[in-house]
């Protein structure tokens, strides 16, 4: 009897513990449970904590609130093309209302699948793989409208859908990466060709422009150097005429001349006729007697200096004459190698002494 009472009160402490955790009900945030008094649906607990009838009222399901994410296994759905494509589909949704996705359907994920499979192949039927690859965001809106249209029944919104990858058999995809291949080795070879013309008109526009700087540069140049010339001309010609010089003087630069004038790489041969000496020794008459002409006598600061003046003109005359005699030399070689050894033609001149060609004339008259 002492043992029994104990027992008792343990059993009725153990039941209305039992009790109480039968009665209280805490629901954490963003979930609602769906309570059912004696099988049928009583109320909807809310998150925190709530009062329930024990062994009376029981929680038929506990439902999430929070947006969710499926993403379901590739589906094999065909084109208009008669092309069949691998389609991966991401879904979002989030329960709305728990009573309708308890009561109105059993399994709404099962269902949400089997109606995103079967929207998704009426509409990638109707477009052709081209379409289909780039109208990703026309098939997910359309999508996203028949699924929200027919879940909203079942108490649930629906709020995005993706299509994670579409995959074409493995011969379209080689087909198509030679098909861009080839479209991009077309505009690679566009580009290349309009960088060339681009090259090539840029090259020309600056050898043009290169070459009208370097045609004017060479005109400045050739004006700069002729108007030097004229300067230069005018000043030794002024010099001159101020300076007043002698005959003589004039007779030196002549003989200085003649070395110059026979000995070019064009003068291999000259005709020398015999009278040449004689004209010479003419002219240094010539300018012997002008010497005496009025009007043309040398300076009186030019007096001293004339012995060195006639000792320049002999020596130029010595020269003069041996470059006549070498000229002559080569005229009767020349006509002997055209006439076969047999010199013809012109008779040898006279030699010619310096201080002929510096003669005064009239005292060879004199002594003719």
């Amino acid at each position: 009897m002492e043992l029994v009472i104990p027992v008792l009160l343990i059993a009725i402490a153990l039941i209305g513990v039992i009790t109480l955790a039968k009665a209280v009900r805490i629901v954490p945030q963003q979930r609602q449970d769906v309570v059912e008094r004696l099988g049928k649906y009583k109320r909807t607990l809310n998150p925190g904590l709530n009062i329930l009838v024990p062994f009376v009222d029981a929680v038929r399901t506990k439902v999430d609130m929070r947006e969710q994410v499926v993403s379901f296994p590739p589906q094999p759905v065909i084109t208009s093309d008669n092309l069949v494509v691998s389609i991966d589909t991401v879904l979002y949704f989030k329960v709305v209302d728990s009573v309708r996705a308890t009561y109105e359907i059993s399994n709404f994920l099962q269902a949400i699948e089997q109606l995103t499979v079967t929207t998704l192949r009426n509409v990638i039927g109707s477009l052709d793989l081209e379409r289909a690859l780039t109208s990703r965001d026309q098939i997910n809106r359309h999508l996203s409208g028949v699924l929200d249209e027919t879940t909203g029944r079942w108490g649930i919104k629906v709020t995005r859908v993706e299509l994670k990858a579409i995959e074409p058999p493995a011969s379209i995809r080689d087909s198509m990466e030679k098909q861009m291949r080839a479209e991009r080795d077309r505009r690679a070879a566009i580009l290349n060709a309009e960088g060339h013309k681009q090259s090539q008109i840029l090259t020309a526009e600056g050898e043009k422009q290169s070459a009208v700087l370097r045609a004017d540069g060479d005109r400045q140049a050739r004006i700069l150097q002729a108007e030097g010339q004229a300067k230069a001309i005018k000043t030794v010609f002024d010099a001159i005429h101020q300076a007043n010089p002698s005959q003589k003087v004039l007779a030196y630069q002549y003989l200085q001349a003649l070395p110059q004038i026979a000995n070019g790489t064009a003068n291999k041969v000259w005709i020398v006729p015999a009278e040449l000496t004689k004209a010479l020794e003419g002219m240094g008459g010539a300018l012997g007697g002008l010497s005496r002409m009025v009007g043309d006598e040398p300076a009186p600061e030019a007096a001293g200096s004339a012995s060195e003046v006639e000792r320049e003109a002999a020596e130029a005359a010595q020269a003069a004459a041996a470059a006549a005699q070498q000229i002559h030399d080569e005229v009767r070689v020349a006509e002997a190698q055209a006439t076969g050894g047999r010199p013809q033609g012109l008779p040898a001149p006279e030699p010619v002494s310096p201080a002929s060609l510096l003669r005064d004339p009239a005292n060879q008259r004199e002594r003719g």
